[in-house]
């Protein structure tokens, strides 16, 4: 499972966030997988999140509870 991104409609608007905190939502059984510092992968559903845009995913990598690197 990836996570949800809930508050960017696409890539350029989430690289656009770099600095600040991530607006998502935990989508897995088995335990979050958001981490404070690190990476993974997240992915945009308009289907699921009713925002537009088109679905993206998108490697994060967090520091200190901020993004700092959208690949």
């Amino acid at each position: 499972m990836t996570m949800l991104l809930t508050g960017y409609t696409s890539k350029k608007e989430l690289k656009e966030n770099v600095g600040q905190r991530l607006i998502y939502k935990e989508t897995s059984l088995f335990g979050p997988e958001y981490r404070s510092n690190g990476t993974f992968v997240a992915v945009h559903r308009p289907k699921l999140t009713l925002l537009k845009g088109r679905e993206f995913s998108a490697e994060i990598t967090m520091k200190d509870d901020v993004i700092s690197k959208v690949k």
